[in-house]
């Protein structure tokens, strides 16, 4: 996620880490490198220089220049002002008499739809909603039937009206969504600005008086992002952002100055095609991935969304026993893994990743390490069920079937047993020091 922006901001403060003292000198230069850095990333100009000035007014003061670290505070000062800048954290809340009505507006290929499926999913899983969907988009093809597929997966009810005409549909949806507390219309956009789509809009927005009208955006569009939202805060008055394809080789750009051009809260993120991808906006998380510092709050809620917590307490309380993991226990890690996207979709979230990224990335190059996971996963199925549950069955015979049915090679299947025997040494080594607490006293005593 972003990392243009990550590596072009990496560089601009790469000639101030080291430094004891910094003088009002090193900080403009480093300035005009950020600037130079905002600009490539494609920021648009009145929020660099927004940004700049900020930053400048606080960090040429005595205070940072002769205090204890200057570059990072420096590197503080920034984060405080990506902060500022990228506006509070502020959920959607449906405070309203049912049905909330809320209207996503943006141009076509931005996401409108799929982001659609997935504020549904949030509103129902998060918050309990009963969600109604509604297609007004007319005039792409399929745009309806992908809607109503979309619905069919979230499990929500979506408009069926045969209508062909806008208004139309929106009426009908209007008086279907009785009962329910939430309608979400997904409204038509255009390859292009153009009268005729803002009138629309402008119609539906009278008719349904929604509650939120959100304008969906492709992260990926940098600058061209602007005239975008300029044009559809004049025809509707915008009350948030929904930013779609932060997963992408995005410059960044749009993150930045969507937010200070519109002057609304960014209220989710998507980072991903699934209909789970779509994040709570944090501004403090994506500052922090932007310099490089990850996302802590943000790799936990996803961990804890990947992982049954029963069988995370089951499988910690057998590996802090000693009694020994088997296959059937591996699977159930691989695929904790698995849900959670791999370990090249945690990258951004993890603290002090930002020098290591690149270099990681290059070995899990075309999905490599999401490949290898499910090779290991299709071994394991290969197993017979005792065979699962007593890895010592596995002799030289077995292990060329099982390797055989999985259509791998026998030396990838010795890897993945030899991988298990691994982590039962470490819970053997474990169980004799005491459990965690034992071997954390035993490793402070050895550095002693």
């Amino acid at each position: 996620m972003l990392d243009f922006l990550q590596e072009k901001l990496s560089n601009a403060f790469g000639a101030l880490r080291g430094k004891g003292v910094l003088t009002e000198a090193d900080v403009d230069a480093s300035l005009r490198e950020l600037r130079i850095a905002l600009l490539e990333a494609d920021v648009a100009l009145p929020a660099i220089k927004h940004l700049l000035a900020a930053v400048k007014a606080k960090a040429v003061g005595d205070s940072v220049l002769k205090g204890i670290n200057p570059s990072q505070q420096v590197v503080k000062i920034v984060y405080d002002e990506l902060v500022a800048l990228l506006g509070t954290e502020a959920p959607l809340e449906l405070r309203a008499t049912p049905p909330a009505v809320v209207l996503l507006c943006g141009l076509q290929g931005g996401g409108k739809t799929t982001s659609a499926g997935k504020l549904a999913k949030v509103l129902q899983e998060k918050q309990g909603k009963k969600v109604l969907l509604a297609s007004l988009d007319v005039y792409r093809p399929a745009a309806i039937l992908q809607l109503q597929q979309l619905a069919e997966r979230v499990g929500c009810a979506v408009l069926m009206s045969e209508s062909t005409d806008p208004l139309a549909r929106a009426k009908a949806a209007l008086q279907e969504a009785k009962g329910y507390d939430a309608l979400i219309l997904d409204t038509a956009g255009r390859t292009v600005l153009d009268a005729a789509l803002m009138a629309e809009l402008q119609a539906i927005h009278k008719l349904a008086k929604p509650i939120a009208t959100l304008l969906v955006a492709d992260a990926q569009t940098g600058q061209a992002a602007v005239p975008v939202a300029e044009a559809f805060k004049a025809a509707v008055p915008l009350t948030g952002l929904i930013l779609t394809r932060l997963d992408g080789d995005a410059r960044g750009g749009a993150v930045l100055s969507l937010r200070f051009i519109t002057g609304v809260p960014i209220h989710y993120i998507g980072v991903g095609e699934k209909l789970n991808a779509l994040e709570p906006f944090r501004p403090e998380g994506l500052a922090g991935r932007i310099l490089g510092q990850g996302d802590v709050v943000a790799l936990v809620e996803k961990v804890q969304a990947a992982t049954n917590q029963d069988e995370a307490a089951a499988l910690e309380k057998k590996f802090l026993s000693g009694q020994g993991l088997n296959f059937n226990d591996l699977k159930k890690q691989l695929q904790m893994l698995n849900r959670l996207g791999g370990f090249a979709s945690m990258l951004d979230l993890m603290p002090g990743m930002g020098s290591m990224k690149a270099q990681i990335q290059e070995k899990m190059a075309d999905g490599q390490a999401e490949k290898q996971l499910k090779r290991q996963l299709a071994m394991i199925d290969s197993m017979t069920p005792k065979e699962r549950k007593n890895p010592a069955l596995l002799n030289g015979k077995r292990r060329l079937r099982i390797a055989k049915g999985a259509g791998r090679e026998v030396s990838e299947l010795n890897k993945l047993v030899k991988q298990l025997e691994q982590l039962n040494q470490m819970a053997k080594m474990m169980k004799g020091a005491g459990g965690l607490a034992g071997m954390a006293k035993m490793l402070g005593g050895m550095k002693r």
